[in-house]
């Protein structure tokens, strides 16, 4: 489903400010695989993430996605086959518009937008049967502005509108590092649920080690931009952190020091 063919990414190539953030990373995703992306600061996690996005091109390599090579399209055409929700709450929504003004445009997604761009009373059901999924009672709040929710109301609101479209491919980009602890939870829980029900392929970057033991089938774990272990179905059921810990001083040979990874 996604296809990640030995892409690097470097940053001011052939300068005394060169960096290489990741360098020849090969994976693939089945369809229905969600997979948690976790490793230190600086590993590369993020830039491979928008690499796949399209924010940023690639030196060398090329993503494809249910074969179709996206490597060189750019960020806003890869819109229509991929679904993303921001570590920023604000990110991802108009703040300026209602809820179901917000649904409209991730509805419309893609497609051609003529003069007659009215919501119908159709759509409208439709917005507040998506909305009563997520429990917070939205679906009664429409013409609400999306500036007036609070933090874990929106990043919700976000992640409906990421996959209202079922995405071939999720992409979660922190997304309740910005959120407190109960409500970074409700969150994962809700994005583990609606990626349950509608089967959707997803890759999802966290901190946060017992998150990323504790949702998807595989883990991914990153360090100085190379992926170094890869667990998968029954083996990551088994895993602990430190289980994890142990793996990554042995492939490694350094000790994980992000203490916001290891205390989380």
């Amino acid at each position: 489903m996604l296809d990640v063919k030995k892409v690097t990414k470097i940053f001011n190539p052939r300068t005394v400010n060169e960096k290489i953030a990741i360098y020849n990373i090969t994976f693939k995703l089945q369809k229905g695989d969600f997979v948690t992306l976790i490793g230190g600061n600086g590993s590369g996690k993020s830039t491979l993430l928008n690499c796949i996005a399209g924010v940023y091109p690639v030196n060398a390599g090329s993503v494809i996605i249910d074969g179709m090579d996206i490597t060189n399209l750019a960020e806003y055409k890869r819109s229509v086959v991929l679904g993303r929700v921001f570590q920023d709450p604000i990110m991802g929504t108009a703040a300026n518009m209602g809820i179901e003004e917000n649904l409209a445009l991730a509805l419309r997604r893609g497609q051609r937008r003529g003069l007659s761009w009215g919501i119908s009373n159709k759509e409208r059901e439709l917005y507040k049967e998506q909305l009563r999924i997520l429990s917070l009672g939205l679906e009664n709040r429409l013409g609400t502005k999306v500036g007036l929710l609070s933090g874990g109301q929106r990043q919700a609101l976000t992640l409906l509108m990421a996959t209202l479209k079922k995405p071939k491919l999720l992409l979660l980009d922190e997304h309740t590092a910005a959120l407190d602890p109960k409500t970074a939870q409700n969150v994962l829980r809700l994005s583990d649920k609606i990626i349950k029900e509608n089967n959707l392929t997803t890759l999802m970057v966290t901190h946060n080690m017992r998150d990323a033991i504790k949702y998807g089938n595989r883990l991914l774990m990153m360090h100085e931009g190379q992926i170094i272990l890869d667990i998968q179905d029954d083996e990551k059921r088994k895993l602990t952190v430190e289980d994890l810990l142990i793996r990554f001083g042995d492939v490694s040979g350094e000790e994980l020091a992000d203490n916001e990874m290891l205390l989380s």
